[in-house]
C-alpha cells in the first residue's frame, strides 16, 4: 500500500518516537516497504547528531570484548558508499560523506605500544589497517607534531556530516509520506498489554500498529512503558568543538587523525566546508550539557599536542550532546518484552555509523516480525533474559 493513503484501523501502521538519525532511517526506510509511518518529535534532525563529528571509524575504534558489534559496524561501514548515493538521491541533499581515511597516531611510549596492539587486533580480525613510522605519518600530514612517534593508517575509515545527514533524512522522509507530529511524546499508549501508539503533549493521540521508541537517552524515560520493558540506556555527555579553516591555511588536515593523549581519546575531523571537529570528551555526569571552561581546554590542549598549528584557527563553535549507552555499549535493536513494542536505540558511540544497518533492520523486523541475523545478538531481550536468569 502507498504511504499517505488512508484506510481504516490504526492511523498508522507504524509510529517512530524519536527524530534523531536512528528514528528518521527507521522511519524512511519502514515508509520505502509501504507502510503507514508517522514520527513524533519536536525537533527532527535534532539529537545527538547536532553534536556528533561523522566518523565512520569501525575499524580504528575497534576495543577490546566488542567483538560482535564490529561485525555490526563493518556490515554498516560496508553499506554506507550505498546509503549516501540512495539518500541523496532521494533528498536532493549533500551529505558531506567522505571517505578520506583515518590515521591513529602515537605521542610517546605507551601510546606507541597500545597502537602496535590495537593494529595486532585488527590484523586478527583480518582488517586492513598499515602501520606507519612517526616520519612516514608526517609525510601523510604535515601539520602534525615532530614528536609523532608512529601510527596506524585506515583508509577504510570514512566520515560523513551528521548534521548533513540528518537533514538529507528529514527530507527523504517527507517525500517518501512520512508524517511528522512535531510535538514531544507524553506517554506510550497500551492496550490489552499491547503497545498500541502514543499521547502526544496536549493530549493528541496517534495510534499505530507498531510502536518504535528511537529517542535516544530519552528511551530509558517514556511515561507508560513497564518498567520491565524499558531500556537501560544512560546519557554519557560527550563535548566537541567547531574551528575553521582558512583557504591561507588550506589543506590543514587531508583526513581524520586521531589519538590518546594522557589517556584521553582525542580526534580531528576536516570537513571540506573547511570546517574542523575536535572531540571528544567522555563524561559520565548524568543529563548535564554544560559546555564547560575544563571540557574546551582538554580538547584544545590534547589537540594541539597533536597538531601545534591548531591555536591559530578560529574557534567558531562548542557544544555538548548526550551519547545513549547501554549496559554493553551495543545497541538495543528490535521487538521488547511489550507486544507491538520495538527498541532502536543504545547506539553509544556509534549512532551515526550503525544508521544504514539500523535502517535495514528495523524495516525487516516490522515488516517480518523477526530480527535478520546480523541483528540478533543485539535483541533488547538479551538483558532481561540475563537478569532472569540472575535472580533465579
Amino acid at each position: 500500500m502507498h504511504p499517505g493513503h488512508p484506510t481504516p484501523g490504526p492511523a498508522a501502521d507504524v509510529l517512530v518516537i524519536g527524530g534523531g538519525v536512528i528514528g528518521l532511517v527507521t522511519a524512511w526506510r519502514a515508509a520505502q516497504r509501504g507502510l503507514r509511518t508517522a514520527l513524533a518529535d519536536p525537533r527532527p534532525g535534532g539529537g545527538a547528531a547536532q553534536v556528533a563529528a561523522g566518523m565512520l571509524a569501525a575499524v580504528t575504534e575497534l576495543h577490546y570484548g566488542e567483538e560482535t558489534l564490529l561485525g555490526l559496524n563493518l556490515a554498516s561501514a560496508d553499506r554506507y558508499p550505498r546509503f549516501v548515493a540512495e539518500l541523496e538521491e532521494a533528498s536532493g541533499e549533500d551529505t558531506g560523506y567522505r571517505s578520506c581515511g583515518t590515521l591513529a597516531v602515537a605521542l610517546d611510549a605507551d601510546d606507541r605500544a597500545h597502537l602496535r596492539e590495537l593494529h595486532a587486533l585488527q590484523r586478527r580480525f583480518g582488517l586492513e589497517s598499515e602501520w606507519l613510522s612517526g616520519r612516514e605519518c608526517r609525510r601523510l600530514e604535515p601539520m602534525l607534531a615532530p614528536g609523532v612517534r608512529g601510527g596506524l593508517r585506515v583508509d577504510g575509515d570514512h566520515q560523513i556530516d551528521p548534521r548533513r545527514l540528518a537533514r538529507a533524512l528529514v527530507v527523504a522522509c517527507e517525500r517518501a509520506g512520512v508524517v511528522f507530529h512535531r510535538r514531544w511524546v507524553e506517554r506510550l499508549s497500551v492496550v490489552r498489554d499491547r503497545a498500541a501508539g502514543a499521547v502526544l503533549a496536549g493530549g493528541d493521540e496517534i495510534p499505530a500498529g507498531q510502536v518504535v521508541l528511537a529517542a535516544g537517552t530519552l528511551s530509558g524515560r517514556l511515561e507508560g512503558v513497564p518498567a520491565a520493558v524499558l531500556p537501560a540506556v544512560r546519557p554519557v555527555k560527550g563535548q566537541v568543538l567547531r574551528l575553521t579553516v582558512p583557504p591561507a591555511y588550506a589543506p590543514f588536515l587531508s583526513r581524520t587523525v586521531r589519538a590518546v593523549v594522557r589517556g584521553s581519546h582525542v580526534y580531528l575531523v576536516p570537513r571540506e566546508n573547511g570546517e574542523l571537529v575536535v572531540g571528544a570528551t567522555s563524561e559520565e555526569l548524568g543529563w548535564d550539557t554544560t559546555v564547560t571552561a575544563g571540557g574546551v581546554y582538554q580538547l584544545l590542549r590534547d589537540a594541539h599536542e597533536l597538531v601545534p598549528g591548531i591555536t591559530e584557527l578560529p574557534l567558531t563553535e562548542t557544544g555538548a550532546g548526550l551519547r545513549p549507552g547501554s549496559p554493553d555499549n551495543a545497541p538495543l535493536l528490535g521487538p521488547a518484552e511489550l507486544p507491538g513494542l520495538l527498541l532502536a536505540t543504545g547506539h553509544y558511540r556509534n549512532g551515526v555509523l550503525l544508521t544504514p544497518v539500523t535502517g535495514d533492520v528495523m524495516a525487516h523486523t516490522l515488516v517480518t516480525g523477526e530480527l535478520p541475523d546480523e541483528a540478533r545478538a543485539f535483541t533488547p531481550r538479551r538483558f532481561s533474559t540475563a537478569q532472569q536468569e540472575v535472580s533465579a
